[in-house]
């Protein structure tokens, strides 16, 4: 059996990696070079990367060493809350051990360990091109025509058959034209309109700053800001700094200062006063969350699927979108129980993914919702769960347990419901007195 994967992101990578166990060859397509470092077709590739702990943990296990492998070649590891510090609702929370584990990498680092050991693997192999379309019809998708990634226009486009095509290009996936091209409808959209912007650099770290911690994430407060700073390979700082609803930091070293002090927190602003970035800094505009509802589609053609962000991209402020790629990817494993060429295999895989990334989306389209200048239909339970989020963010300042589960949820380790339990809705709900016990209101 053959395989298509249409992107060389982390998404296409292990896509490609769990497709490998089951087929005898699977061609990795992408337009950019993959010794490109930097690439375009990664257009947040130079801003701060989260690798949430669950995404970490399938990474672990799809390629075991994964955590030590990135440590060695750079990367900084460290456990969440006790190497690291995170503002909530503009306080810091308590530090306490969490049991996650953070590893803290440029984008260009963490593509490179995760593919080299993809490439590693029999019958894998990578196409530079372009995708130029799907090759089936109504019933199924037989292959996919891309350019040969040569510059000599005399040469024509190549046409690569394959039992499965798997999309992972990203937010701009063409999948939903390909599909009418085919005769099939296009799925369904949901988006969120946040008009968020964010700027980046790299920036020189000394001994001593953040009390020798190696992070620092300050999540957005009532005006839309926020940033983090990651400590990377080279013992460098990655910073980030974001702004929603068109309020974006500015790219000029003296004003991207000037936003620093303006966010929830002084940490990030005391790592770049007066401090030269290490290079340009670089922008980005990332407008909407976009969730593509394949799942709903009454008919799907056999032998082509979705996932990644050409399936839901989130909004990158919470750092979902590697972890629930990976995840998506344990779903195609088990899919695949039922071989490439199960004409069915598509819908099966849309309706478990949709249980992986419903639980992503709640919890960020929940948070945006939560900024009140951004436009949507807030329920009653979405209104109820921000109240009570909010709660949360207030007693996990002062109760390392309720920083604990916040953040192990957050890391989508635990389901939200963990926060829901008895005796934290307690700690979470009533008020604690000088010593940590819990008191009843009067």
């Amino acid at each position: 059996m053959k395989a298509v994967v249409l992107g060389a992101g982390i998404a296409g990578l292990l896509a490609a990696r769990v497709l490998a166990d089951r087929c005898t060859e699977v061609v990795l397509v992408e337009r950019d070079s993959l010794e490109a470092g930097w690439r375009r077709g990664v257009p947040q590739g130079r801003h701060l990367h989260g690798l949430l702990d669950r995404g970490r943990t399938v990474l672990e296990e799809l390629f075991p060493g994964f955590t030590g492998e990135a440590a060695a070649r750079g990367a900084t590891t460290a456990e969440a809350l006790v190497g690291t510090r995170w503002y909530l609702g503009g306080a810091r929370l308590a530090a306490t051990p969490t049991g996650l584990t953070s590893v803290m990498a440029t984008r260009p680092l963490l593509e490179a360990v995760v593919r080299e050991r993809v490439l590693a693997m029999p019958g894998v192999r990578s196409h530079t091109g372009t995708v130029r379309a799907l090759v089936g019809d109504a019933g199924a998708v037989r292959g996919v025509r891309v350019t040969d990634g040569t510059a000599d226009p005399a040469v024509g486009d190549v046409e690569l058959t394959a039992d499965l095509v798997v999309d992972a290009t990203g937010r701009g996936s063409r999948a939903p034209q390909w599909l009418t091209d085919l005769g099939f409808p296009a799925p369904a959209e949901e988006r969120l309109e946040v008009d968020l912007g964010y700027a980046s650099a790299l920036f020189p770290r000394t001994e001593g700053q953040l009390d020798n911690q190696s992070s620092v994430i300050i999540s957005t407060g009532p005006d839309g800001r926020g940033g983090g700073a990651i400590r990377v390979e080279g013992d460098r700082w990655h910073v980030t700094l974001a702004g929603m609803l068109g309020d974006h930091p500015p790219t000029d070293p003296t004003g991207f200062t000037a936003f620093a002090a303006t966010i929830a927190a002084p940490d990030i602003h005391a790592l770049v006063d007066g401090i030269a970035p290490l290079g340009e800094i670089t922008p980005h505009r990332f407008r909407s969350p976009l969730r593509r509802r394949y799942e709903r589609l009454r008919t799907v053609p056999a032998g082509f699927l979705v996932l990644g962000d050409a399936l839901c991209s989130f909004n990158p402020l919470y750092a979902q979108g590697m972890a629930v790629a990976a995840q998506q990817a344990l779903v195609l494993r088990d899919c695949l129980t039922a071989g490439t060429t199960n004409p069915d295999l598509p819908a099966r895989f849309y309706a478990a993914a949709s249980a992986v990334v419903d639980v992503a989306w709640r919890l960020s389209a929940g948070s945006d919702l939560a900024n009140p200048g951004v436009e949507g239909t807030r329920t009653v339970r979405t209104r109820l769960t921000n109240a009570y989020v909010a709660r949360a963010h207030r007693a996990a300042h002062a109760d390392p347990l309720v920083a604990r589960t916040f953040l192990r949820v957050g890391n989508l380790v635990d389901p939200p419901a963990a926060l829901l339990r008895p005796t934290l809705a307690r700690r979470i709900l009533l008020p604690r007195s000088a010593n940590g016990a819990n008191e009843p209101t009067g």
